[in-house]
This record gives C-alpha cells, sequence and structure tokens, in this order.
C-alpha cells in the first residue's frame, strides 16, 4: 500500500533499486549516484514526516504494513500462552489476550488484531470486537488481579463491532463493564495506542494507570468518515473532520489525556517495525519500574483519580 502523500518518496526509491540491480550488471560504477539518490529520499522522507496532516496522521495510522498486536507479542513476550473464550457465549478472534512474561516478569497481555491479509483479516474482525471479546478481556483481566501480575493493553481497532449481534448480546454493557474492570484493578495497568484507537472500543481496554501513544497513531471517540457522514452529511469532509477532531498523539498529549508519546522511526512503524516494537518495549518496561513498587490502593486510587481529572477545570 502506497501512502498518497509518500508516492514521489517511492518513485525515487523505486529508482534506487532500479540502479542497484543495473550496478551488477556493467563496468559502470553508478555507486555515487545511488548514494545521492538515497541521500535525497531520506531527506524528502524526513520532510513529509515533519509535517504530516491530522488526516495524514489517520492514513499513517491504518498503514496495514505497521506491526500489528501479534508482531508485538513476537518481539517482546516470552512463552505468550492465548486463553480463549467469555465462559458465557464465545471466542472473539478480534479481541486476543493471554499470559506471558515481558522481561521475565510474567504478566496478562490483550490487544485488537486486525490481521495481515484478507484471510486473517476476516478472521479477526478487522480488529473490531464483539461483546464476547471485551468480557474476555474483563475475564483476563480479573485473573490478573487475582495473581497480582501486571496487565499491558496493546490497542488498535477503528471501533467495537457495530453489528445487530453485536448490539443483541450487549455491546454497550459488555463496554462499559470493561471500563470499570480496568479502574477496579489493583495491579498495575499499561496501555500503548499503536495503530488506530477508536471509540469506546478501544477506551474499554485502555483504562489505565499510564497510558502512550505512537507518535503516528490516533486515538478518537469517532472516526473521520463517520464525523464528517453526520456533520457534513459526506464522508469526503473526512480531512476537515481529523482535523477538528484533534485526534494526533500530539493533540491528545497537549489535552493532557495520555501520559506520552512514543516516537516513531522515520517514515512510520511501518517501515521499522523492530525498531518501533523496542522502543514499545523500552516505555512499557519504564512504566511498570515506576508502579510495580506501589501498593494496591495507591495503584487503583492513581489510575481513578487520572480519570476522574480528565475535563476538569482548574
Amino acid at each position: 500500500m502506497s501512502l498518497e502523500f509518500e508516492k514521489p518518496i517511492l518513485e525515487l526509491e523505486s529508482k534506487i533499486l532500479e540502479l542497484r540491480h543495473f550496478d551488477g550488471e556493467t563496468d559502470v560504477n553508478i555507486d555515487a549516484e545511488i548514494k545521492r539518490m538515497e541521500e535525497k529520499a531520506s531527506r524528502l522522507l524526513t520532510q513529509a514526516y515533519s509535517k504530516l496532516t491530522p488526516a495524514q496522521k489517520v492514513q499513517v495510522a491504518r498503514h496495514p504494513e505497521r506491526p500489528h498486536f501479534g508482531d508485538y507479542i513476537a518481539g517482546m513476550i516470552e512463552n505468550f500462552t492465548p486463553l480463549a473464550g467469555d465462559r458465557n457465549f464465545a471466542d472473539d478472534d478480534a479481541l486476543i489476550g493471554g499470559l506471558g512474561r515481558f522481561e521475565g516478569q510474567s504478566c496478562v497481555v490483550i490487544g485488537q488484531e486486525r490481521g495481515h491479509d484478507t484471510e486473517s483479516r476476516l478472521k479477526h474482525n478487522f480488529g473490531m470486537a464483539r461483546p464476547e471479546g471485551y468480557r474476555k478481556a474483563q475475564r483476563l483481566m480479573k485473573m490478573a488481579d487475582q495473581f497480582q501480575i501486571p496487565v499491558i493493553s496493546l490497542v488498535d481497532t477503528a471501533g467495537a463491532y457495530p453489528g445487530l449481534g453485536a448490539e443483541e448480546r450487549g455491546q454497550s454493557e459488555a463496554i462499559a463493564k470493561s471500563i470499570e474492570t480496568c479502574l477496579n484493578l489493583r495491579v498495575p495497568m499499561i496501555s500503548v495506542v499503536i495503530g488506530e484507537g477508536g471509540s469506546g472500543g478501544a477506551i474499554a481496554i485502555a483504562s489505565a494507570n499510564r497510558i502512550y501513544m505512537l507518535e503516528h497513531s490516533i486515538y478518537s471517540v469517532i472516526s473521520p468518515e463517520g464525523c464528517a457522514s453526520i456533520l457534513w452529511r459526506s464522508a469526503s469532509h473526512a480531512a476537515e473532520a481529523a482535523q477538528a477532531l484533534k485526534l494526533t498523539a500530539q493533540d491528545i498529549y497537549d489535552l493532557k489525556l495520555i501520559d506520552g508519546v512514543i516516537k516513531e522511526p522515520v517514515g512510520g512503524a511501518h517501515r521499522a517495525k523492530e525498531q518501533t516494537i523496542t522502543a514499545v518495549s523500552a516505555q512499557i518496561k519504564s512504566a511498570l519500574k515506576e508502579l510495580t513498587p506501589w501498593d494496591q490502593e495507591q495503584i487503583r486510587e492513581d489510575r481513578r483519580n487520572k480519570f476522574l481529572a480528565f475535563g476538569r477545570a482548574v
């Protein structure tokens, strides 16, 4: 997938690949030209990503090549054992959770998985969880509380699934209960928005002690397209809606709704997955180091006070 604003860079990178292939078939030394073009591509990439508009950030956050939940599990969680089902209706492949070890410490990890290709995207319902997904999350969080191990959540969803069956099975109640479960935990909870944080589907597993966002991720009460359809009666105004929603990591941090922004490699997480996962891992490690010595009530009160302070006039 190529982003519109990246096309000049991608064309240049394509020419560099062609020159490298040509270089192996001729006696002419074209290393200097390749180096010049590489420097130009790097400069264009830095310039483009230093002044992204909110609408462009939405595109980057949704890039299919960004590292997904499964990539983070493989890159930073050892001995991950997924646990299935909500003990009530069914398992939900959109929201995955289980036990594992982070930096040698036992933990519960939950998050949405979008999938990487058509087959996996359909299997995981594009990361949009149904009520049974959020009830599974509740079950795992309560288990973490019982055994006194921290919870790590990785958020990447356009929102909770809005289908008829989901509404019939109590989607709003499931989300509300998940938020309540988060707020009642007596163990550290760390959340990271790794791509798209959509509405209640995101906050259901992100009502944490510490909340971070990747530099080019987004977090909003509604998608720009949904907002544009309501306010302008046309999704074609999505760019204007993205600007008005203040959904970028930088906007959310300025509003004091998150605790920090995790810097992405130049060109976005989709260009350097391992580097991005390492940065996220380092931030989670730092947060857990801060919170682990706290007693149970201190951890719970810290989280509750954090959310009670949102929007409060000082």
